[in-house]
């Protein structure tokens, strides 16, 4: 974690839905994310769905299924897997 304060991105854990999104806003624009990225409710029903926990990476296609899950990271993280997933998607969506 010294990077974390390093950058200063530390906070202490949200306990609404609202502090939730401020620390993931501050987050991204702290370490200059530049993705969309949708933030699980204070209930955590995204993370039961699933199995965010420890940290996955997902492709979720336009029709809302899994067309890409990471083994848990970060070790686990495959940048090319993950772009190929994205290519095909975006391909078979006839977005490429």
């Amino acid at each position: 974690m010294p990077s974390n304060v390093r950058d200063e991105v530390v906070f202490a854990s949200p306990k609404t839905d609202g502090e939730r999104t401020n620390v993931a806003a501050a987050c991204m624009l702290k370490l200059g994310i530049k993705l969309p990225a949708l933030i699980d409710g204070i209930a955590d029903a995204t993370e039961q769905d699933y199995t965010g926990w420890p940290d996955r990476l997902y492709v979720i296609d336009s029709d809302g299924r899994i067309a890409y899950k990471s083994r848990p990271g970060p070790f686990g993280f495959k940048p090319s897997e993950m772009e190929k997933a994205l290519v095909k998607t975006l391909a078979r969506e006839g977005r490429d």
